[in-house]
């Protein structure tokens, strides 16, 4: 059975650190290209990092500087380190597989979605 598994989430204040991490299961994870997305409140689900195909990263312009992810596949878990945090950081953050490695980060592209992770920022 797929899992994926998001940790870390909660409440800071502006300008906090979180990091945040998700486990894998029930897949070969190191065949999968990893993501991390966020929903805020009444707002689309959006693509913030990737770990691409050659290891490469890719990142949302409005985190870029801010957020960092990375993996370790003896782990099976993918990470997203999150600096100087902003209230429009504030959102559920979700974990994503993605097959074919050609998501990246649109949402469409992705097998496997864990059930999120609640990041509140304060000011």
């Amino acid at each position: 059975q797929v899992q994926l598994v998001e940790s870390g989430g909660g409440s800071v204040q502006s300008g906090g650190s979180l990091r945040l991490s998700c486990v894998a299961s029930g897949f070969t994870y190191s065949s999968y290209c990893m993501s991390w997305f966020r929903q805020a409140p009444g707002e689309e689900r959006e693509g913030v990092a990737a770990i691409n195909e050659d290891g490469s990263t890719s990142y949302a312009d409005s985190v870029k500087g801010r957020f960092t992810t990375s993996q370790d596949n003896a782990k099976n878990t993918l990470y997203l380190q999150m600096n100087s945090l902003k209230p429009e950081d504030t959102a559920m953050y979700y974990c994503a597989a993605d097959r074919h490695c050609i998501g990246g980060l649109v949402e469409s592209g992705m097998d496997y979605w864990g059930k999120g992770t609640l990041v509140t920022v304060s000011s």
